[in-house]
């Protein structure tokens, strides 16, 4: 992209609509008089003098224990410099974007018009009751440190420069998993680090908390190494000279490990690199311009470990890998300060994470499924989930460690869940059903395209934790291969291969007890030894056989003719079979019947759906709360499907009085127990939530919960297979890792006769 049209790209981001980046939402009703009310005078005044009594409960009835004041002074912006606190405005709201992105928190932006130390804290301090910490942004040294050193024992809240910090702690992971692969100890290796304003100091600082020696450590600004025969050091420059002859950047790094750069694009050339001792680590973080460019360091010498803040390039070190995730933990322990305990948490937590094997969603993400720990990741990716859970756990159990905490957490695993409820997905019943399937002898699920990368990892995930005997129906030779490719292991995974010469007895036995069940449907011997030639027939015939506790069958055709095989082996004729995804939203899952199978169902077949499906909801854990829906309200329109719909609630009120279900009713009204009570009072779901929807047809619930995928920010599973005897899910050719590892938890924590 030229400059000129990034510029263009940049202003219109930024004007276009709703100018800027943020805005404040209410979080409490306030669409009646009674509402405003307690929002405002006179009800307002409660929370207030209970506050005037406890100020902890300043918590408790507001928003401060989730509020992040983003505050600079514009002396320092980016890489524009003094640009003045108004012109540093984006940047502000931008970083309150990013903390909102990333770990839920809150925040308002403070540009303060005062570059005098005195006047700025002062300011800050004024302020500080609004907030539960302060996150100090683009502040030049050697002021920062001044600031943010009073502020934080001045003030009883978390305080933090991220220039400083947050490029050290995310640096000091990276430099941590560097030194694992190439295998030098942190204590022996030579470090220079070149720039000497706030970043450059906090990492020298945190490198050496890490195990740096001091006399391994050169620090270089734009006139050279600082030593001790320079005279022009301020304290900050002071604290880093050493005595040493060297004088050049050049002369410090012959024989270094490391080059830490924060300073200015291209002074750091190939012949300094070439210098450097055997697998040399250069983090080269002058933005937008390395110190070096990639491509020049890259062919400067092949052992290089290379590390830049852009994103275009492997490695990035990116502050939004720390700080979301450090003020979560400090904030939901209601800490008094960030600590250098709390920052070493989050040091090794994120280290540690890197080495972990890569969700498939976020190698999806940035369109690369060979990321892996090693010289070209050394740090996660920002889009990774597991860094709010993994940072901000770490972080707040050190917090109570060290004793800056006010408020003690026990329940780890409970903590987690909340951070992720926190993004705008409820996992709950994913979870129940995980620890469903670990307390339960192990079943064994056969996949029908077993040569499918996907399916083959999380196959090898469900095989290393031991929650599902995987069986994959392919070829032998493409399995093995595709798992090379994906540096997977297929330890503790069967492999059927249908085809194969090994498999004709498999085949043969498969194919007679085909024929037994069919052959008064036509069916010859032949013809169902034949049809084990056929990866879905053979795969189902592997649950009928015994081989297999259930199965998830590929479709890549029509759903419904994709089940063709499915009634015919499991003499569902007559049956009325549906579809139902779970949809995960913040608010818990909503279950959607029926999505995939029946296109325009009788009242007499909708009765059964809502059953079936009401009878799974019992299953994961939740008491089904039923809303049939259409375009009608009670009786306020008369076309089929509306009347189809009321017909079917009226069959389920008197042969089932027991089950929460009311309908027909629209999308809104089911979604809104408020609205049903006003209008239609004698409902009978009564303030009870709705989380249960049966569509009129598949076509509608297809829409519905496709749409949610889209643009609800909810997660989708299934579709889930009602009505049959046995566990058997369909999977579509498109579905990601985590679909098919959903899919066979499903079928593993299933009764044989879920929905019927």
């Amino acid at each position: 992209m030229s400059d000129k049209s990034r510029r263009r790209d940049a202003l219109n981001y930024h004007s276009e609509g709703r100018p800027g980046k943020i805005e404040v939402i209410p979080t409490k009703p306030y669409s009646t008089q009674t509402d405003l009310a307690l929002a405002y005078s006179p009800g307002v005044a409660e929370p207030c003098l209970e506050i005037e009594k406890n100020p902890q409960d300043a918590y408790k009835y507001t928003a401060k224990g989730n509020l992040v004041a983003v505050i600079s002074n514009g002396t320092a912006v980016l890489g524009l410099g003094d640009i003045g606190p108004l012109a540093g405005k984006p940047v502000m709201e931008g970083k309150g974007l990013l903390f909102k992105t990333f770990a839920d928190i809150d925040v308002f932006d403070i540009e303060v018009d005062a570059s005098d130390v005195d006047r700025f804290i002062e300011t800050v301090k004024n302020i500080s009751p609004t907030f539960g910490g302060i996150n100090l942004e683009d502040i030049k040294a050697p002021e920062c440190f001044a600031i943010e050193e009073r502020l934080k024992k001045e003030l009883d809240i978390p305080v933090m420069h991220d220039d400083q910090h947050g490029t050290a702690i995310i640096s000091a992971a990276a430099l941590l998993n560097a030194l694992i692969v190439n295998g030098k100890k942190i204590e022996q290796v030579k470090v220079v680090v070149n720039g000497a304003g706030a970043a450059a100091v906090s990492c020298a600082k945190l490198y050496k908390e890490l195990g740096v020696r001091a006399e391994n450590m050169l620090m270089c600004d734009s006139k050279g190494v600082l030593n001790l025969r320079r005279t022009d050091l301020n304290a900050a420059k002071r604290e880093f000279a050493v005595d040493t002859p060297l004088d050049t950047l050049a002369d410090a790094l012959t024989g270094a490990d490391v080059f830490l750069g924060l300073s200015v694009a291209d002074v750091l050339t190939q012949d300094m690199v070439r210098s450097m001792a055997v697998d040399p680590i250069v983090f080269a973080l002058a933005n937008p311009h390395p110190e070096i460019s990639y491509k020049e360091a890259m062919a400067s010498r092949p052992d290089i470990i290379f590390a830049t803040g852009r994103s275009d390039y492997p490695n990035q070190v990116n502050n939004v890998l720390g700080f979301p995730y450090i003020f979560r933990g400090a904030l939901d322990v209601r800490a008094k300060a960030i600590n250098e305990q709390m920052k070493i948490a989050a040091v090794h937590a994120l280290a540690e994470l890197t080495r972990e094997p890569v969700p498939e969603s976020v190698a999806s993400a940035y369109s690369n499924t060979s990321i892996r720990f090693g010289r070209e990741y050394l740090i996660p990716k920002p889009l990774d989930p597991r860094l709010l859970s993994r940072i901000s756990t770490a972080v707040a159990k050190a917090a109570i460690e060290s004793g800056v905490a006010r408020r003690k957490i026990t329940d780890w695993e409970t903590y987690s869940h909340e951070l992720e409820h926190r993004m705008g997905r409820d996992n709950r019943l994913m979870r129940r059903i995980r620890t469903m399937v670990a307390t339960a002898p192990t079943k064994r699920i056969v996949f029908s395209n077993g040569e499918v990368a996907a399916v083959i990892r999380a196959a090898s995930v469900l095989a290393r934790e031991g929650l599902v005997n995987p069986i994959l129906v392919g070829g032998r030779a493409h399995i093995e291969a595709v798992a090379h490719e994906q540096h997977v292991t297929l330890e503790g995974i069967e492999i059927l291969d249908f085809t194969s010469e090994a498999e004709k007895g498999r085949r043969e036995r498969y194919g007679a007890m085909l024929h037994e069940r069919l052959q008064r449907k036509g069916m010859s011997l032949a013809e169902a030894v034949f049809r084990m030639g056929m990866r879905q027939w053979f795969t189902l015939m592997a649950v009928v056989a015994g081989d297999a506790d259930g199965a998830i069958v590929d479709y890549s055709r029509r759903y419904t003719r994709a089940l063709e095989p499915v009634r015919e082996i499991f003499d569902a004729q007559g049956k009325t079979l549906a579809g139902m995804h779970i949809v995960s939203t913040k608010k818990g899952p909503m279950f959607f019947a029926d999505t995939v199978v029946n296109p325009n169902p009788t009242a007499e077949e909708l009765a059964e759906i809502t059953l079936r499906a009401a009878q799974a909801v019992r299953h994961f854990g939740y008491e089904p709360v039923v809303a049939m829906l259409s375009n009608s309200n009670f009786g306020t329109d008369t076309e089929p499907d509306s009347v189809k719909m009321a017909a079917a609630v009226k069959m389920l009120h008197e042969r089932h009085p027991e089950l929460l279900v009311e309908g027909e009713m629209k999308a809104d009204t089911a979604l809104d127990a408020s609205l049903r009570r006003e209008y239609y009072p004698f409902n009978k779901l009564g303030e009870r939530e709705v989380n249960t929807m049966i569509f009129p047809g598949a076509a509608a619930g297809n829409i519905a919960y496709k749409m949610m995928d889209m643009l609800g920010g909810a997660e989708i599973t299934g579709p889930v297979l009602l009505g049959l005897w046995k566990n058997i899910h369909p999977q579509s050719e498109t579905a990601d890792e985590r679909s098919v590892m959903n899919l066979a938890l499903i079928a593993a924590s299933s009764n044989p006769d879920l929905g019927e």
